[in-house]
């Protein structure tokens, strides 16, 4: 469906001048700064995929889509959507592909919903059977009737941003670009558009790409998740596989009955025998399993799952005491994009 091939895209800037007469100089001796946002990135997205696409500010997220969808032209490299260039044969490549960024509106500002949907069906050619069967699909899945004779000015965020993915999808393309389309939205909001989005994927089988600083959207939307950082592509993989290239340590919280003791290896202080009352932190500095806090009967350890599988773990807790409860907690994803970058 998308064919990246070592695209980079360079802006260049005018250099301001200081001193008497700058503007002068600068307007007839011109010089320029080169900015390279994105470096020579390669990428292939196989149709029904939902793909996360996620960097800190300033990585190339936008820009790239932006050179994805045909705005931008690269400096050097191709892309391809469904095999067509965006940038040579646009209007063909538009006809499937549906784009939504979110801190700007397709929508005409003055005009109420349903009048935008009628100028965009007219641009997209959709014949009217086709318009009025997906707009009433659309109303039942985002509940558009409620705002649908209101100008887009008096829409509340969370409304726009649901009649702007109803308007990307008027047309019914095969692929959806969607940039930030949950920026500032409260969670009752943000969970419509998700439901929304799963519904597309995984029944119509559109493929998406997503960017956006969210990480609950990755987690629950995304198959696939490519990492960029100074205009560069770091990661491209699962989530589970990204946890376990980063070895972020995953926690166990594991309640004995009654008293335990824990190994001399775990450091001298945990030589002496706890039992409930008890508290402190123990540290292991050469063990693959490492004591975060005790307390009472609780004890919780951080172990990286690259060193020790699970059930070595369980199996090294059982040996200090009868286990009465345990509970298993994996790093929060955000941890993991943060040490990526």
């Amino acid at each position: 469906m998308i064919e990246v091939r070592n695209i980079r895209k360079e802006f260049k800037t005018p250099v301001v001048k200081e001193g008497r007469f700058s503007g002068v100089r600068t307007l007839f001796s011109r010089e320029y700064k080169t900015k390279e946002a994105v470096r020579g990135i390669s990428f292939q997205v196989e149709k029904g995929e939902f793909l996360g696409y996620i960097g800190p500010n300033g990585a190339g997220k936008s820009t790239t889509i932006k050179m994805l969808s045909g705005i931008l032209h690269p400096t050097t490299g191709e892309v391809l959507i469904g095999g067509l260039n965006p940038h040579k044969e646009r209007r063909q490549v538009v006809k499937n592909l549906g784009v939504v960024f979110g801190q700007r509106s397709q929508l005409w500002w003055d005009l109420p919903v349903k009048d935008s949907y009628d100028i965009l069906a007219k641009m997209y050619e959709v014949d009217e059977a086709d318009k009025k069967r997906r707009i009433h699909q659309f109303s039942e899945l985002l509940e558009l009737q409620k705002f649908w004779e209101t100008p887009v000015r008096k829409l509340s965020l969370g409304q726009r941003m649901r009649a702007d993915l109803a308007a990307a999808m008027l047309h019914d393309p095969e692929l959806l670009f969607l940039d930030e389309p949950t920026i500032g939205l409260d969670v009752n909001a943000k969970r419509s558009i998700r439901e929304f989005l799963t519904l597309l994927n995984k029944d119509f089988g559109k493929t998406v790409l997503l960017t956006t600083h969210d990480m609950d959207d990755i987690e629950q939307l995304c198959s696939r998740v490519m990492v960029i950082n100074n205009g560069e592509l770091t990661y491209d993989g699962t989530i589970p596989s990204l946890r376990d290239t980063i070895g972020l340590p995953t926690l166990f919280t594991v309640t004995f009955r009654g008293r335990f003791q824990v190994p001399d290896r775990y450091g001298p202080e945990s030589r002496v025998e706890c039992k409930s009352g008890s508290g402190g932190a123990v540290t292991a500095e050469q063990t693959a399993i490492r004591i975060v806090h005790v307390a009472g009967n609780t004890v919780t350890v951080e172990a990286n799952r690259r060193e020790i599988n699970t059930l070595e773990v369980m199996k090294e807790l059982g040996s200090w005491g009868e286990l009465d409860d345990i509970e298993m907690k994996d790093p929060d994803f955000e941890d993991i994009i943060h040490k990526v970058y």
